[in-house]
């Protein structure tokens, strides 16, 4: 299957290798540009855990910090993974979402043992640090890095929907999928997408793309990315494009 992959740059990247050992042809369109944010040292005193819900959390912090002694609470697989290649010496992965992430701390860390720090872009969603916050835990959000958002879709992703060469898109949050619904609107290919399968990390992410008349929307079984990349498989075994 050809697969059009809508993560920032690196992160797609990764994804494309990984989709090619698949059997898989992508091709990158990120929906969001990626800026880290110049600042002093993190301080890291007091801090009990480090909360990462991206990549680029860690990406951010390890420019910002040297410190590897801190565990860190990674939302999902290769989050923890990439934290791990940076040399962090403790890693616990939610292998999920947000709310996966709120949880895993709430069973495994104490309020009283100190302060937890969210590595956090400057778009990032409330709602679990308050689930955190409301179960004792002091959460302190620090903005690394900016996601710009796209405009539109790049011009060698616009030809391959207008030619019909896509036979599925794969969205890793509801932002990304509220920037690519509009970037398909604003470019007049919604009529174009209706011979490809919209591939969701969520039921959230899905519901944005709703307004375009896609071949199917399917949602993954769990919230991560190698779920989601298991819903191109059952597409090929559904026969909704090969």
């Amino acid at each position: 299957m050809r697969v059009l992959v809508t993560r920032p740059a690196e992160d797609a990247s990764r994804t494309a290798e990984t989709l090619a050992k698949l059997g898989h042809a992508a091709l990158i369109a990120p929906l969001l540009e990626i800026h880290f944010l110049d600042g002093p040292e993190i301080s890291l005193a007091g801090v009990q855990a480090i909360l990462a819900t991206s990549g680029n959390g860690i990406r951010a912090l390890v420019r910002r910090s040297s410190r590897r002694d801190i565990p860190v609470f990674a939302v999902g697989t290769q989050t923890a993974n990439l934290a791990r290649a940076e040399g962090y010496l403790e890693i616990v992965d939610a292998a999920g979402d947000s709310r996966a992430l709120a949880d895993v701390v709430r069973g495994r860390l104490r309020p009283d043992a100190g302060v937890l720090l969210h590595a956090a872009g400057t778009h990032s969603r409330n709602e679990w640090r308050e689930r955190l916050r409301s179960a004792g835990f002091e959460v302190r959000r620090s903005v690394l890095y900016e996601a710009g958002e796209a405009q539109e879709l790049p011009p060698a992703a616009q030809i391959a929907l207008r030619s019909g060469s896509i036979d599925a898109l794969i969205v890793f949050s509801p932002r990304s999928a509220r920037i690519l619904a509009d970037c398909v609107e604003r470019a007049s290919l919604a009529s174009a997408c209706g011979c490809v399968t919209a591939c969701c990390i969520s039921d959230e992410a899905a519901e944005a793309l709703r307004s375009i008349p896609f071949a199917a929307i399917r949602v993954a079984a769990h919230p991560d990315h190698d779920a989601v990349l298991a819903l191109l498989d059952s597409c090929a075994k559904h026969g909704e494009r090969s």
